[in-house]
């Protein structure tokens, strides 16, 4: 992995949501449901949610990274989990920031697996060292990524065992 940095600004995220719900249109695609991995998929969700029509957003809350290039040995779903009843025989759009290893990416397809009619992934970047070949890829980059959303530090830290932490 490059030492140099991926930097998207919010405005190269308008921009990259844009196009990226343009990709899935153009592909004749059409999401009964988007389904978010929280956090970094919130903010691509929703925008998708909003270019491509789609109120129907899900989220889906995965523990995966601990810092910068930090993770756990396996991504882990953490509750509310999603209930497979309100997914049932939908298109489900997952929607997320990066497929770096494709671990949380695959946890959750795999998890709507043979409860959705079909399922198919977006993101905004995706690392040549992902398990997963997503459907709907804004760019391909092997450098970590800056997000908009995580570049500053929390303004409150959370006592260390908090859920998600």
């Amino acid at each position: 992995m490059s030492d140099a940095r991926e930097v998207l600004s919010w405005e190269r995220f308008g921009t990259a949501s844009r196009e990226l719900a343009e990709m899935v249109a153009a592909d004749g695609y059409e999401p009964d449901i988007i389904l978010s991995i929280a956090r970094g998929g919130l903010f691509v969700a929703g925008a998708l949610g909003y270019a491509l029509d789609v109120k129907n957003l899900h989220l889906a809350n995965v523990e995966f990274y601990t810092g910068v290039n930090e993770r756990l040995p396996v991504p882990i779903l953490l509750p509310p989990v999603p209930n497979v009843v309100d997914l049932s025989g939908s298109n489900v759009l997952v929607a997320d920031d990066v497929a770096d290893t494709g671990a949380t990416l695959k946890l959750v397809r795999d998890f709507c697996a043979g409860h959705v009619a079909d399922v198919r992934c977006a993101v905004v970047y995706e690392k040549p060292q992902s398990t997963v070949s997503c459907e709907y890829v804004w760019k391909r980059t092997d450098r970590w990524i800056n997000f908009p959303w995580s570049t500053q530090p929390p303004v409150v830290r959370r006592a260390a065992g908090a859920v998600g932490q």
